[in-house]
């Protein structure tokens, strides 16, 4: 009798474990932008891979809670497979603690849940208690010959579900993210109808302008906009304008980090910010009359050149 209580116990633990996981999966699917970005921001793959990797990803956590709630392969791969998983992410959740520190949403269950970086590394260390037990005392479910075919099908159906649910729309990956280097025009029109917080003006679309595409959690662009502040400093008739992407409480640590209160900005989510800013952060364009007449790589922030280029008729 013991011995069947034990069973049902770990086999509703494993059960909910597999929801879990799940549920996790789903909730980075809508929206499925700020996921996406996490890979920009950590180097891994930039904006064309993104959507993919972010899908692979969402995969492998439906492909685990499937496996979980089936009690299937339990010792045979599926508890090796949700450790490696929950340890790459605590490593992943360090870093963010170390570079951001902890007071951003971590992304775990999307925009659902929010929850800190800290917390998610508990949640972490406690399934990987759980699945030390169930490792050590628990064998799943037998499923005999039709095991590897279970198997089979929860993981084509598990990589494919995200694409069928939220699939790549290849104009984002692709025509809207390819930008020439200058003479395009900037289509400002979705800044002044989605932007949050702060509305840029209409003159930003007349005249000359410095605009920074920026994302609140990349190390480059805070680099960045520490350099546009300076320069802002130094020359006030400069028009410089930040369109940041982002949660707004990211904004406070942004600013502290960067003392860059001297310069507007506002905020723009989803695809209409990734149409605009093209393939690398920061994007800094030189705009004259809503038209980009070229771009400024960070590492190379010049005053002079700027002043140069709006002296120019």
């Amino acid at each position: 009798m013991k011995d069947i209580i034990l069973k049902i116990s770990f086999f509703l633990l494993c059960s909910f474990m597999g929801l879990v996981f799940i549920y996790s999966g789903y909730t980075k699917l809508y929206p499925i932008e700020p996921f996406e970005y996490t890979f920009v921001d950590l180097g891994i793959g930039g904006w064309r891979l993104a959507p993919f990797i972010a899908r692979f990803m969402i995969g492998l956590e439906f492909f685990i809670g499937l496996l979980l709630m089936a009690n299937l392969y339990i010792k045979r791969c599926t508890i090796k497979l949700i450790a490696a998983t929950l340890i790459i992410f605590c490593i992943y959740l360090i870093y963010v603690i170390i570079n951001n520190g902890n007071n951003e949403n971590c992304g775990c269950f999307g925009t659902a849940i929010s929850m800190t970086p800290l917390q998610a590394i508990i949640k972490n260390l406690v399934m990987l208690v759980l699945c030390y037990f169930i490792y050590k005392f628990y064998n799943g479910l037998n499923y005999q010959k039709i095991g590897k075919w279970i198997f089979g099908t929860f993981f084509i159906a598990a990589f494919a579900m995200p694409h069928i649910l939220n699939y790549v729309d290849f104009n984002y990956s692709e025509a809207y993210l390819v930008k020439k280097e200058k003479q395009f025009k900037l289509e400002l029109d979705s800044v002044y109808n989605s932007a949050k917080i702060h509305r840029p003006p209409k003159s930003l679309s007349v005249g000359k302008h410095v605009i920074a595409f920026m994302s609140m959690s990349c190390p480059h662009c805070r680099i960045a906009a520490k350099k546009l502040r300076l320069i802002k400093e130094q020359n006030s008739s400069i028009s410089i304008y930040l369109i940041l992407n982002g949660e707004y409480k990211k904004t406070k640590s942004f600013f502290e980090d960067t003392k860059a209160t001297n310069i507007d900005y506002c905020i723009l989510n989803g695809k209409n910010f990734v149409y605009l800013a093209g393939l690398k952060m920061p994007a800094i364009y030189l705009v004259n009359n809503s038209v980009v007449e070229n771009w400024v790589d960070y590492m190379h922030l010049d005053q002079s050149e700027i002043e140069k280029w709006l002296a120019k008729p």
